[in-house]
């Protein structure tokens, strides 16, 4: 026998809102992937919450564990989506996709349906403009020792040949010769010195055009089909020196961004605890403020999450440019009022 749950749809949601006193405001449920998605879309969509509308984010079922994107989409939703229920979503490689697959034509036309344009949340904590402050407020020291924008620049110039090739293996149904797996093993960076960071850079550099050529050998058919690729990519909000941002997000942190942030925290505490070690006036004093200083930081991973520095990006103007086509899908109060 089926719950009553499972036929929850956005009618159900827009008939309660109905039944609600006139001043009411009108409510519109939003299910996310995990909970890692839903401080971000709540921080996406409560710019849009006035007297009229609120959302409530959540995950797709409360009646059991499941998760991700295709749970956000169709898990107890069916055709449910409306104007009092939507979903907030990955983007993944389905947005690139531009409908190659069953699975991206049904996320990119439905206008009930709202996704991160880059591959995943994970991309925007990632954005190169805020990294140095996520460094500063982790380890108390606002001091400059690297730089994070000309180094994922620099690398996103490096991948963005191959990760077109990727595209076009992924759009044309040559995935299996060309994995995401695969090319996240080639794209990681290595050894990575952060007074010396070109020399990790070029042997990244030599990994991709060693794949290139294997491509360009592989797939001689796709030469004639590469660079209106790339006129549709730019189009769609992918440059040379923002491919890191459309690169798997759990990939980009773990194995490009944490090879820098890791060794340049490292140094910015030892050189703030070196710093009150020299200041100190005694022993005590210095085991005190070192105690204090270790007690006061803040996991790198925790100022990341806390990042707002995305919302400058290209690409987070098209996600408001998402939810600002959803709420001329609503209903006026006035028309609500009216049933």
């Amino acid at each position: 026998m089926k719950k009553l749950t499972d036929n929850l749809s956005s009618r159900y949601f827009e008939a309660a809102n109905r039944l609600q006193q006139k001043s009411k405001k009108h409510k519109i449920i939003v299910y996310v992937e995990g909970y890692e998605d839903v401080g971000f879309w709540r921080g996406v969509l409560s710019e849009y919450e006035n007297e009229e509308r609120t959302f409530e984010v959540m995950l797709p079922s409360r009646t059991s564990l499941a998760r991700g994107k295709k749970s956000a989409m169709m898990n107890r939703l069916g055709n449910g989506l409306g104007t009092s229920m939507i979903a907030c979503v990955d983007a993944d490689y389905d947005y690139l996709m531009q409908g190659a697959s069953p699975f991206s034509k049904s996320m990119l036309n439905s206008r009930y349906v709202i996704h991160t344009v880059v591959y995943a949340i994970e991309n925007y904590q990632c954005y190169a403009q805020g990294l140095h402050e996520a460094c500063a407020m982790s380890t108390l020291n606002d001091r400059n020792v690297f730089d994070f924008e000309a180094y994922l620049r620099t690398y996103s110039e490096i991948i963005y040949d191959l990760f077109v090739w990727s595209v076009w293996a992924h759009r044309t149904g040559n995935a299996g010769d060309f994995t995401l797996t695969s090319f996240n093993n080639i794209t990681s960076v290595n050894n990575l010195n952060i007074f010396r960071p070109e020399a990790a850079l070029e042997e990244l550099r030599h990994a991709v055009n060693r794949k290139m050529a294997w491509m360009q050998r592989r797939f001689p058919q796709a030469k004639g089909a590469l660079k209106p690729l790339k006129e549709e990519l730019v189009r769609l909000g992918v440059r040379p020196d923002n491919t890191y941002l459309f690169i798997r997000g759990h990939h980009l942190l773990d194995n490009v961004v944490m090879a820098a942030l890791d060794p340049v925290c490292t140094r910015l505490r030892r050189e703030r605890e070196k710093e009150i070690k020299a200041l100190a006036e005694h022993a005590q004093q210095m085991d005190n403020e070192l105690s204090n200083y270790i007690h006061s930081q803040i996991p790198i991973e925790q100022t990341l999450r806390n990042s707002m520095a995305y919302k400058s990006s290209d690409t987070y103007q098209l996600v408001r440019q998402q939810v600002e086509r959803f709420l001329t899908l609503l209903p006026s109060r006035e028309s609500e009022q009216g049933k």
